[in-house]
């Protein structure tokens, strides 16, 4: 079974194309650019609209794939930006319609776990989910996914892009600093912000520009951000790992292609004993496959909604939704 997805929720325009055993036949990609300062939520859906019609011929001439041989349509139902997530829902809905095939609704973030989930063959690691709106840490149990921790503000991208931008750079503003941070030396003292299994980022982002106010150099501030941020990731998920007797961790989202995190995350679970998975950079960051993936185990699952029944949820949580493709394990004998 090939499914198209469709992914849409923020800055990237995506259509990806995956058959039933999670080969990536292609994506095609196409990521909006503000000429300053953040994204705008309906500059960016403009910019998908104008590139969505190329992205899936380009998708479906790159797989070698023809129009009846799709099986389902899945897109990024939420979490996300409004007009971003209404764009790509509206191209889904299109594209399902047009071909007769069915439509299914997927949770972006639930989409970062299952192709991690599939491409690394684990079957039931944590998730520490790390993007520009997300920051959360993710496990199953009980017929859905369950937030064991996440922010209490701002997603950790968010917060990179806007100390990036307010220090002269543009968006986005993960890539820019992890190149200045490796030429950082000094590590500035900034709030450490864990509360419990929540983490919290605006006062790292105004101490930061307090810190640079008084002169720190910017590749020492860097340096010193990665640090405090990402060490106060890789602390409550490895509390979650210990809490939930977890094996294994994958990471997902465009932050978790940073170095520095991989790094510190990879050394904290090896010395649990457990294994760590970062997929390639070009999953991390938001694609049309996570989609098309999920979109398939869902539609293997009996799940598709009419057109009226389609409406996008940008404030979707990762907990509200099911997956009943996935199945609790059994108790183990005697307990």
């Amino acid at each position: 079974m090939v499914v198209l997805g469709i992914e849409s929720t923020a800055h990237t325009a995506s259509v990806g194309l995956v058959n039933d055993d999670a080969t990536i036949l292609a994506v095609a990609s196409d990521m909006y650019r503000p000429v300053q300062g953040g994204i705008h939520p309906r500059e960016a859906a403009n910019h998908h609209v104008r590139v969505f019609p190329g992205l899936v011929e380009r998708a479906l001439r790159d797989a070698g794939v023809r129009a009846r041989e799709i099986e389902a349509v899945a897109f990024a139902q939420g979490p996300g930006l409004g007009p971003c997530l209404r764009a790509g829902a509206t191209v889904a809905r299109t594209l399902s319609l047009l071909w007769d095939r069915p439509l299914v609704p997927v949770n972006h973030c639930v989409a970062h776990l299952e192709i991690a989930r599939a491409l690394s063959g684990l079957d039931d690691p944590l998730l520490l989910y790390t993007s520009g709106g997300n920051t959360q840490v993710i496990a199953y149990g009980g017929g859905r996914y369950r937030v064991l921790g996440e922010t209490l503000d701002i997603g950790v991208g968010n917060f990179l892009d806007k100390l990036w931008i307010e220090l002269g750079g543009t968006f986005p503003g993960g890539p820019a600093l992890e190149a200045e941070a490796k030429q950082g030396a000094e590590l500035l003292p900034l709030p450490y912000s864990v509360h419990g299994m929540d983490v919290a980022f605006s006062g790292i982002l105004t101490a930061a520009l307090a810190h640079r106010a008084k002169g720190a150099k910017r590749p020492d501030l860097a340096y010193s951000v990665e640090t405090t941020s990402y060490a106060m990731l890789t602390e409550i998920t490895e509390r979650a790992l210990a809490h939930r007797r977890k094996e294994a961790v994958v990471l997902g989202g465009g932050v978790a292609c940073n170095e520095r995190l991989r790094t510190m995350v990879r050394e904290m679970a090896e010395g649990r004993g457990a294994a760590m998975y970062a997929p390639d950079r070009s999953v991390c960051v938001d694609n049309g496959a996570m989609i098309a993936w999920t979109g398939h185990l869902a539609r293997g699952s009996g799940l598709a909604v009419p057109i009226e029944a389609s409406g996008i949820q940008p404030r979707q949580r990762t907990d509200r939704v099911g997956a009943p493709w996935r199945k609790d394990p059994a108790p183990a004998q005697g307990s």
